[in-house]
């Protein structure tokens, strides 16, 4: 049995070690939107497309902060109201013209729901089409729970035209206050960047591709080079998928505005021998927030259980191979520790808290970004095993037929379609 739990462990320190040395350096916090900054010479149109669906609470705050933006070029926010119930479109109108800005919000009143579509991506395909009339640069896809700082579309716009990037996404600040929010949201950030390693998403030579969905820019000709929302429009994991269709499409187009064009199209070919791919950046904020509370167990429970099936492409032996996973790289080491020293067995103890301490260094920047106590990057194995449990339970969702519920929907999955 020592032999056993030993070479497991071994097995487990080795995978930390190919994690932190070849992926990507996941678990570092430097991919911001904040931490450079380009003032342009002039200025893409860009138009807003909001897709709401009951919701009344957060709108006003939503639409406040996307009205009261410090961007000085055109901009128009177009707010679909997706079959609300609760007055959302209401509490919109309220908004634009207490802030003076009516003339700046366009409300849709969304269409039936057509099959083959998801709910949020329909109501961005009106909101697109009504956009278009505009003839915009860029289009910005937000949801309704977001929270904009007042320079985030500038930083946006920026980022974009100063590298020439297709699309511009940045994983918002999420909001961290309850007991259950600072225990499980730092490490449902952690455990997406290993998924998706922010700096291969922006490696043009790297095809991993990702993007969060709060708060994405993406120019119009990269959006039309795809064949618009509707190539993704059953998605569930919509943000990523939009990300992966982006980078596959093609090389960035001939954008003539801001300053740095011609160096940033002279780096871009240095740097991309694989013209075919688009350019994406993702990133995180520490300034735009969700404003999505998760004051419970069962909440982040449903959030996570509702695409955790859906991102292992709803198939049994990936969900196999991700319960082994988890236990292997996260409950092992602990687990070791404890029987390690109930058994006297130093080496194993000492083996499996090198591994603890290994995933504890890995989590901590995470921690230290979302302001959390450092005791907390301790607690990674605890969390694992309660992730470890969504994804199961969310692949029981699917085989029950109640998996992609969201407000009020079912979505089934796009095969039996």
């Amino acid at each position: 049995m020592d032999v056993i739990v030993l070479g497991l462990m071994f097995l487990s320190l080795t995978i930390w070690l190919g994690l932190l040395c070849f992926r990507g350096q996941f678990w570092r916090t430097d991919q911001q939107l904040e931490v450079a900054e380009t003032q342009l010479q002039s200025l893409p149109v860009v138009c807003a497309v909001v897709p709401a669906r009951n919701e009344a609470d957060l709108i006003s705050t939503t639409l406040r902060s996307l009205l009261l933006q410090d961007y000085p070029g055109s901009f128009n926010v177009f707010l679909v109201d997706d079959r609300s119930t609760d007055g959302t479109a209401n509490f919109a109108e309220g908004v634009a013209h207490a802030v003076g800005k009516p003339q700046q919000l366009h409300i849709i009143t969304g269409e039936s729901l057509p099959p083959g579509w998801s709910g949020k991506l329909w109501a961005v395909e009106q909101g697109i089409k009504s956009a278009s009339k505009f003839a915009p640069d860029y289009f910005l896809l937000t949801d309704a729970d977001i929270e904009h700082d007042p320079s985030n579309l500038r930083r946006l716009v920026a980022k974009a035209v100063q590298e020439d990037l297709d699309m511009v996404s940045v994983m918002v600040r999420l909001r961290c206050e309850s007991f259950w929010e600072k225990l499980l949201i730092p490490a449902f950030v952690f455990f997406f960047q290993k998924l998706y390693p922010f700096r291969w998403v922006n490696n043009p030579n790297n095809p991993t591709a990702a993007a969060a969905g709060g708060s994405i820019l993406i120019a119009r000709e990269a959006l039309e080079r795809i064949g618009g929302i509707q190539v993704i429009r059953q998605a569930l994991i919509d943000d990523c998928a939009l990300a992966q269709a982006v980078k596959k499409s093609g090389g960035v187009g001939s954008r003539e505005w801001g300053v740095g064009k011609q160096e940033s199209r002279r780096d871009s070919h240095a740097q991309c021998p694989m013209p075919n791919q688009g350019r994406i950046w993702l990133g995180l904020s520490t300034l735009t927030r969700s404003l999505r509370p998760y004051d419970s167990l069962a909440m982040i429970w449903d959030m996570v259980a509702r695409t955790a099936y859906t991102q292992l492409n709803y198939s049994p032996l990936l969900l196999l191979g991700t319960l082994v996973g988890m236990i292997l790289i996260y409950i092992v080491a602990p687990v070791s520790v404890i029987l390690g020293a109930f058994w006297g067995n130093w080496a194993i103890a000492f083996t499996g808290l090198l591994g603890w301490l290994l995933m504890s260094l890995a989590y901590y920047p995470t921690i230290r970004f979302y302001k959390c106590s450092p005791w907390l990057a301790f607690s990674l194995p605890a969390i694992a095993f309660l992730y470890t449990l969504m994804t199961l339970d969310s692949a029981l969702r699917h085989w029950q037929g109640r998996g992609g519920a969201w407000k009020g929907r079912v979505y089934p999955n796009p095969d039996n379609l």
